[in-house]
């Protein structure tokens, strides 16, 4: 059985970036050291970063991806989405989305993955169950960390350039919502119960715990040098916390909010994600074009992958299979969408 390969383009792009806000250390500014037009140049040059998502799939027809579970990663200098088979290790599988990928997550059943895309200031959506990219959602200038909530109505997508946050439902992929917060926001996760929020604020080279119930800040916690992203073992015990120029990984114990461990990995680490049984944890290393795949049992790093150019985010994920329809408009944006053709209610609006 093959995987089909879907090339679809989708965004457009080009739009230039704003200068940096004021308020943040030239020095520490989004991803290099040396400031604005150093970033300039090399998003024109090499155009950066990339992401990473893992799903499991269930038996699928010919025409589908066969079952297993797979990684997601953004390859933000191919405006591309490698699908890597994890029994494997195996690039399986190419998807165009827009311009620049970075942050990926995927929706709690599993069908849907969104992609951020840095300088379209988009979000692709796609469709896991065939890797076809299903809609395209415009949210804030240069988006970065996504999260979906754990009922898996809402994403929320952190917009570094614009200092917000967009709230997109995803019923009809529509942003219901945008949050004005502090500058540079990066990478976000929210624990298995919703309860908390891990945030990564590179310049201060911490993770900020809010609890959700409040939106109080109740915690502060010192990891490794410009922290990029969160991710959260299934069970909530742990987060997984990427150390750019550090190259290492930061293991936060979230019972106490104590960092229990620290885990070298490849060159420039951004995205991070954990596979459902919580076994082991995927990194995508910019710098290196790897993925590293560390053991969560002892926290030691098991395997080295080659992926696409400049990989950048990661989240995991359950899919669905690919539901058969005969009718004529099947497979339009929206028609999989998870509660699709269900309204919701006005405290969703």
């Amino acid at each position: 059985m093959t995987v089909c390969r879907v090339p679809v383009r989708v965004g457009g792009g080009g739009a230039a970036l704003p200068p940096p806000q004021s308020g943040l250390s030239s020095s520490r500014w989004w991803l290099p050291r040396w400031g604005w037009a150093g970033f300039r140049a090399l998003v024109a040059s090499l155009v950066l970063v990339a992401g990473l998502a893992l799903p499991m799939l269930a038996p699928q027809p010919a025409y589908a991806v066969p079952p297993g579970t797979y990684a997601y990663v953004a390859n933000i200098i191919d405006g591309t989405v490698s699908v890597i088979d994890t029994a494997t290790n195996n690039v399986v599988d190419t998807v165009t989305v827009g311009n620049s990928p970075i942050g990926v997550a995927v929706t709690p059943d599993g069908a849907f993955a969104y992609v951020t895309n840095v300088i379209d200031g988009t979000v692709s959506v796609i469709r896991t169950s065939d890797n076809t990219v299903v809609d395209t959602v415009t949210v804030g200038n240069g988006p970065f960390g996504v999260a979906v909530t754990p009922d898996g109505a809402f994403v929320y997508v952190a917009n570094r350039f614009a200092g917000t946050v967009s709230v997109i439902r995803t019923s009809d992929n529509t942003v219901v919502d945008t949050v004005t917060v502090g500058n540079g926001p990066f990478g976000v996760a929210v624990t298995p119960d919703g309860a908390f929020v891990y945030v990564a604020n590179f310049a201060d080279d911490t993770v900020s715990v809010i609890r959700t119930s409040d939106n109080t800040v109740v915690d502060t916690v010192t990891v490794g040098d410009t922290p990029q992203e969160v991710a959260v073992t299934p069970d909530g015990a742990f987060a997984y916390v990427t150390n750019r120029f550090a190259g290492t990984v930061s293991v936060i114990r979230t019972s106490d909010n104590t960092v229990v461990d620290t885990v070298t990995v490849g060159n420039e680490p951004f995205g991070v994600a954990v596979t459902p049984d919580g076994a082991f944890v995927y990194v995508a290393n910019r710098a290196d074009g790897t993925v590293s795949v560390i053991r969560t049992s002892d926290n030691t790093v098991v395997d080295t992958v080659t992926v696409g150019n400049g990989p950048f985010g990661v989240a995991i994920a359950k899919p669905q299979p690919k539901p058969h329809h005969d009718r004529p408009d099947h497979g339009k944006p929206g028609h999989d969408r998870p509660g699709h053709g269900h309204r919701p209610g006005p405290h969703q609006a």
